[in-house]
């Protein structure tokens, strides 16, 4: 297998550990709001409602952090994909799947780095765990789960896609019918 092939493998894998915490994570804040709300949506506690929901966005931005390196070639290797499958094979949700992944990974993009220019642009001071600090990455958390989000939505498409791809007829040359019993093949005279 060549190393391109287990790249591939590897993003596969990331993907799909961010695809289950993100619904762990997902699921967890689901249960906290039926808890912690009233039958309006709103907010018994607006703080540890805030609070919690910042948590949520930043266990989900913790667990994208795996994929985001392998995120674009996942992308770019499922369009090539898709561009080789027999039609009859092809789900008509799959493109606009890739194009809702593009989508939030070109924002996710800008996102970090207008946070990598925030951090840098924070005093000496504004260490992880200071109040600085912290508020302007939760506010970069914040900005960031929608688009987190929507790869925890769609990026089993691209699972599907690979899938699909590594069952599609190959495009080599058809198999040779298998050779006929011994006693059943012409004699061949020297």
């Amino acid at each position: 297998m060549s190393a391109d092939h287990r790249a591939h493998r590897d993003f596969l894998r990331h993907l799909d550990r961010y695809v289950s915490d993100s619904k762990k994570t997902l699921d967890a804040w689901d249960a906290y709001a039926d808890e912690h709300t009233d039958l309006d949506g709103w907010p018994y506690d607006d703080h540890a409602y805030g609070l919690r929901a910042s948590r949520r966005d930043a266990d989900t931005a913790e667990a994208f952090e795996s994929l985001r390196y392998g995120a674009r070639h996942l992308l770019v290797t499922a369009e090539t994909q898709l561009g080789h499958l027999p039609e009859g094979t092809v789900q008509s949700r799959w493109v606009y799947q890739l194009g809702v992944l593009h989508a939030a990974l070109d924002r996710l993009e800008q996102l970090h780095e207008q946070w990598l220019e925030t951090r840098d642009a924070l005093p000496a001071t504004a260490k992880a765990g200071t109040t600085t600090f912290d508020d302007a990455l939760a506010e970069y958390h914040a900005e960031s789960w929608s688009y987190l989000d929507d790869w925890a939505t769609h990026g089993k498409t691209l699972r599907e896609i690979n899938t699909a791809a590594r069952k599609a007829p190959s495009p080599l040359a058809p198999t040779p019918a298998p050779a006929p019993p011994a006693d059943q093949r012409p004699l061949v005279r020297k």
